[in-house]
């Protein structure tokens, strides 16, 4: 078994299919002076044809996945008209003599170079683009042919050193079986499309196979936990096909669920909602009973782009999901960018500690002309349907009402040119820092709601970066400490009379259901395909039993004992449900 990155979710086997890894080895070719206008005229045709393929193969790919993911290609364009990059190749024409192609593959080389050298995995990410559009480049300017995928119908598990957004839109879902890649995560543009796609992807398996794999061979991959197997046996591959057609019968059980109310089985509701980062995602999200939106990532609406969406593009999107909403609330958490969300044209300073660093509201409070925009756009679509603003990564009362105060502006403008809104929108405050679990009750004066954001408040609160491997195994969810904080959290929101809910991964971990239940939040927001998982749950939970349980854990003192306890409840009911069911 080699254990890789789980990147997207789903098991496949199959037939590998290993894509050969193009390695542009080319000569020092020099060019004489005279020779210099036909290089260029030699390039910028090989951009006009590159810039033409991938608009082609942009609304080729819109029409499978939609708008957001295939913005993807809008940062490959983005490339061809950067001016350091397209600098750099004409200098190496210009003053070294050499051949386009040559100056192109420098070019690739010293960009991913530098990149690959950052210690920022977005950053390492963005160097795969810079790649893929150089080497489509460098295709035209060579004349050399497009490696072909299998053409006949047989599924197959694809196998690649690293897979380009340009090589993902060509292949067909229904003959991809799954996808396998030697480096990449998944913040990755394929991760991402991928998911999106529904094709199940590891990553990150580069030097940890006994010998390569070979097209033919036999695997058996896990996109959820990372697992792939290179030629099991038998016993291992009946295994599997088991667990992916139990999957896939559990998925048409569950969908069954999707209009009936999360109710214990004592009577306690509870209210699921949505995480989204696009529109699409939204008649999904509906289908599978989300009561609302929870958490609506803006940030999305920014990348993979050249510049700052306008309060128009903005507000064009929330009203697409206010009214897709019909009357569900849609909560939208205002830009939240730094850390491993970058943008490529607004460069950030390069920090030890970016998670630390120029992040979410402290952007917003110093581009107040950016974060007006977007508060502007969110209100003028609070008009139109049940509509909240929440703002991320408040340490501090300060600056709830910095924000609060540009909010007001932005009213002030809407009032000036006559715009409809909202002026009673409620405006809720993320909850993730420790700073600001501490003062919850003074910052809970200051707005309408909270929703606990957990992912970043465990990373913060036991100093683990979840994305670094070597560390990984700490960041520990039901860490002692982490349900004190959120005890905190619930208190100081009763006390202020004010909602909480609860918008990070632990909303959608089944297991921590007791805890919500005991302490009282009945809103939980989390991704779509956890919505019917997590509902089927609560309806086969006991509310007074839940509530033992989460008293028992807070007695205990080691997070390995909170969540075997926590396990064993899960799977205690989920067994009595079973038997249940076949009495």
């Amino acid at each position: 078994m080699i254990q890789g990155i789980g990147a997207s979710a789903g098991i496949a086997i199959g037939k590998a299919f290993v894509l050969p890894n193009w390695e542009w080895d080319l000569p020092e070719t020099g060019i004489d002076a005279v020779d210099l206008a036909n290089e260029f005229e030699r390039l910028y045709e090989g951009i006009r044809t590159s810039k033409n393929e991938i608009e082609y193969i942009k609304n080729e790919f819109r029409d499978i996945v939609g708008e957001e993911e295939s913005s993807i290609f809008d940062a490959h364009l983005a490339i061809l008209d950067d001016p350091v990059f397209m600098n750099e190749i004409q200098g190496v024409i210009e003053r070294q003599y050499k051949a386009a192609e040559v100056a192109v593959k420098e070019a690739i080389d010293h960009f991913v170079t530098m990149f690959d050298l950052l210690d920022d995995e977005y950053m390492k990410e963005r160097a795969m683009d810079i790649k893929d559009v150089g080497n489509r480049l460098l295709k035209h300017l060579l004349g050399a042919p497009e490696i072909t995928l299998p053409s006949d119908t047989q599924p197959y598990v694809l196998v690649v050193k690293e897979l380009s957004p340009s090589q993902l839109a060509h292949l067909n879902p229904a003959h991809v079986l799954g996808v396998v890649t030697m480096v990449g995560g998944k913040t990755s543009h394929a991760s991402i499309m991928a998911r999106a796609l529904g094709i199940p992807l590891v990553a990150g398996i580069e030097g940890k196979l006994a010998e390569p794999i070979q097209t033919g061979d036999l695997i058996v991959m896990d996109g959820d936990s990372g697992k792939l197997f290179v030629n099991p046996d038998k016993k291992t591959v009946d295994q599997f096909e088991c667990t992916r057609v139990e999957q896939q019968v559990r998925k048409e059980r569950l969908e069954l669920l999707a209009s009936v109310e999360a109710v214990t089985k004592d009577g306690t509701e509870m209210r699921l909602s949505a995480n989204i980062s696009s529109v699409k995602e939204l008649d999904m999200a509906v289908k599978y009973g989300a009561l609302g939106v929870g958490l609506f990532r803006t940030e999305f609406l920014y990348m993979d782009r050249a510049n700052f969406p306008s309060e128009e593009e903005q507000f064009q999107v929330y009203l697409q999901i206010v009214r897709k909403m019909e009357g569900r609330h849609t909560v939208i958490r205002t830009l939240d960018i730094g850390g491993d969300k970058q943008l490529d044209y607004f460069p950030l300073p390069q920090e030890d500690n970016p998670f630390l660093g120029f992040r979410a509201i402290r952007i917003s409070l110093e581009r107040q002309d950016l974060f007006q925009t977007q508060l502007t756009a969110i209100l003028r679509a609070s008009a139109y349907g049940k509509t909240k603003i929440m703002y991320p990564m408040i340490s501090s009362v300060d600056e709830v009402r910095q924000a609060n105060e540009i909010l007001r502006r932005a009213m002030a403008d809407l009032d000036a040119r006559g715009i409809p809104y909202d002026p009673e929108i409620p405006v809720g405050v993320m909850i993730e820092i420790p700073a600001a679990v501490t003062i919850a009750d003074l910052i809970a004066k200051e707005c309408d709601f909270f929703s606990i954001g957990t992912n970043d408040l465990v990373q913060y609160v036991l100093a683990v970066d979840r994305m670094n491997e070597q560390i990984a195994h700490m960041y520990h969810p039901y860490h002692p400490a982490i349900l004190r904080m959120l005890r905190t959290i619930v208190e100081a929101a009763r006390d202020a009379g004010i909602p909480v809910s609860v918008c990070g991964e632990m909303a959608g971990d089944e297991r921590s259901i007791p805890l919500w239940i005991a302490l009282g939040v009945h809103d939980l927001s989390m991704s779509i395909q956890s919505l019917l998982r997590v509902k089927h749950r609560i309806l086969n939970t006991s509310a007074q039993e839940a509530r033992a349980v989460a008293e028992e854990c807070y007695k205990l003192t080691t997070n390995g004992q909170i969540e075997r306890l926590l396990t064993d409840f899960n799977e205690s009911s989920r067994f009595e449900n079973q038997a249940r069911r076949k009495e």
